[in-house]
C-alpha cells in the first residue's frame, strides 16, 4: 500500500524555528521529525510515499531526495500555497491511486506500528475511514470524536479521545473535494460518521503533537533519555 506524510504547513506556533526551516524537519532525538515516519514505514513494509508541501517545501526534497537513504521510495505533490488536510490529500490522488492509503501528519511523533495499515485498508468500505486515536493531550482536553466499544466514530456523544493525526482513507472519501482548493478534514469526517463509514482504535501507547518549541524540547528530551 500506499502512504502520505503531510508536510505542508507553515508551523506559525513553531516560529522562528520555522522561519528557515519546515516543522516536519525539526530534530527530534537526533534525526528530523519526518524521519522517524519515513523509518517506520520502511521497517513495515510500506515503501511507497508520497509527501505534499509548500512553504520551504524544497528543503525537504533536498533532505530526503527520493526516499532511498531510508529504505522508501518518495514522490512529492508540490502546492503552491497549503491547500489544507483534504485539499492536500485530493491534490495528491493521481500519486496515491484508487486502493486505501495511509496518511500521517508529519508534526507528530508517535509508536504506533504502520505495519497494522494492511489489514486496516483490506476491510474499508468504499467512502470510509479509520483514525487513530488517542487520550487527550493537556493542550485539547475536550478532545474530537467518541470511540464507541464496536470501534465506530462519532461526532457527538462522550467521552471522546482525540485525532491522533494518523488515519488509513478510502480514497473515494475525495470526491467531491475540487483539486487546487484548501479544505479542512472535518467535514469529510462529519460525513463519514454520519453515513455509518468512520471507525477507529485507541492507542494507549507514545504520542506527541510537536506544536509548541516546547513540546519539542520536551520529546527531544524524553527521546534522548530513552536512548541512553
Amino acid at each position: 500500500m500506499q502512504a502520505m506524510i503531510l508536510a505542508a504547513g507553515r508551523g506559525e506556533r513553531m516560529r522562528p524555528l520555522t522561519d528557515k526551516l519546515p516543522k516536519p524537519l525539526l530534530a527530534v532525538g537526533g534525526k528530523p521529525l519526518i524521519v522517524w515516519h519515513l523509518e517506520r514505514l520502511a521497517a513495515a513494509g510500506i515503501r511507497d510515499v508520497v509527501i505534499n508541501h509548500a512553504w520551504l517545501g524544497h528543503e525537504i526534497e533536498r533532505a530526503l531526495g527520493d526516499g532511498g537513504a531510508f529504505g522508501v521510495r518518495i514522490r512529492y505533490s508540490a502546492e503552491g500555497t497549503a491547500l489544507e488536510t483534504a485539499g492536500g490529500i485530493a491534490q495528491a490522488l493521481p500519486l496515491l491511486g484508487n486502493a486505501p492509503f495511509l496518511v500521517m501528519n508529519g508534526d507528530v511523533w508517535c509508536d504506533w506500528d504502520p505495519a497494522a495499515a494492511p489489514g486496516l485498508a483490506a476491510s474499508l468500505p468504499d467512502g470510509g475511514a479509520w483514525l487513530l486515536m488517542v487520550d487527550n493531550p493537556a493542550q485539547h482536553p475536550n478532545g474530537d470524536f467518541r470511540l464507541a466499544p464496536d470501534g465506530s466514530l462519532h461526532a457527538q456523544g462522550e467521552p471522546r479521545l482525540t485525532y491522533a493525526g494518523i488515519a488509513v482513507y478510502h480514497p473515494s472519501l475525495f470526491a467531491d473535494v475540487p483539486r487546487g482548493t484548501a479544505m479542512p478534514m472535518l467535514p469529510l469526517f462529519r460525513q463519514a460518521m454520519a453515513q455509518g463509514l468512520a471507525r477507529g482504535a485507541h492507542h494507549t501507547g507514545r504520542w506527541t503533537d510537536v506544536g509548541t518549541p516546547e513540546r519539542l524540547a520536551d520529546l527531544d528530551a524524553e527521546l534522548h533519555a530513552a536512548a541512553r
